[in-house]
């Protein structure tokens, strides 16, 4: 054998020793690192597709009835439940942390909105997550404008209403609604520069819709026509 390959396997048979020696010294350290990894993937797969999905699915068949009370306007019953089915209220306390649970609260918060209970509407109306639904959070926006407005809290409702008006602007009939609420608003509240600065902006940004159309009359109204 020459001096390079006795060279080579003196080497070969060194790095053999030496993680023969690693494995004889860590061997349980490694053991038990891997048994953890599999323990945590374990326990992930196992929440997600033991629990989490079914709890999901679950959420869905929950409020499926108190939406249905919802459409016909039958608010207490969508709110509360029948006694048999669950109301929203129950959704959210039961399936917490689930879609159904999360869009519960959105509804619930309508509900408290058509029923008069401003403090409660709000309530729900902030604790929903829209999950990066423009169109969705210009929406809560502008009921939150209402419920505020309602409480007589003005400025708040006038930063909500603006925020509804431009957070999704494609929705045209959705923005001059809101932006329609917050000049009306301003006109209310005896601030007329503010109103007719922003039936302007309806008038200019929404001609063709129909709080757009009579931008004129109120305009009109405060004297601010050409």
């Amino acid at each position: 054998m020459s001096a390079i390959k006795k060279h080579e396997a003196v080497k070969h048979t060194d790095a053999l020793m030496d993680a023969q020696d690693f494995w004889e010294r860590n061997n349980k350290k490694v053991i038990i690192a891997f048994i953890a990894i599999v323990a945590i993937a374990g326990g992930y797969f196992g929440y997600k597709y033991l629990y989490r999905l079914p709890e999901e699915k679950k959420g869905v068949e929950a409020i499926a009835k108190a939406q249905q009370y919802f459409a016909t306007d039958s608010l207490q019953l969508a709110l509360n439940g029948d006694g048999r089915n669950a109301g929203f209220l129950k959704v959210i306390s039961k399936y917490s942390g689930t879609p159904s649970g999360n869009l519960a609260k959105l509804y619930a918060g309508e509900v408290y909105l058509k029923l008069g209970d401003f403090n409660n509407a709000l309530k729900y109306l902030k604790d929903f997550d829209a999950n990066g639904s423009v169109q969705t959070q210009a929406l809560v926006y502008g009921m939150m404008g209402d419920a505020l407005s309602e409480l007589k809290k003005n400025e708040e409702a006038l930063e909500n209403y603006k925020k509804a008006a431009t957070t999704f602007e494609k929705n045209q009939a959705l923005s001059s609604e809101y932006l329609f609420r917050a000049a009306s608003l301003y006109e209310v509240m005896g601030k007329n520069k503010e109103a007719i600065e922003l039936f302007q902006q309806l008038k200019d940004k929404f001609p063709r819709t129909e709080r757009g159309f009579a931008a004129e009359k109120y305009l009109g109204k405060l004297g601010a026509t050409e």
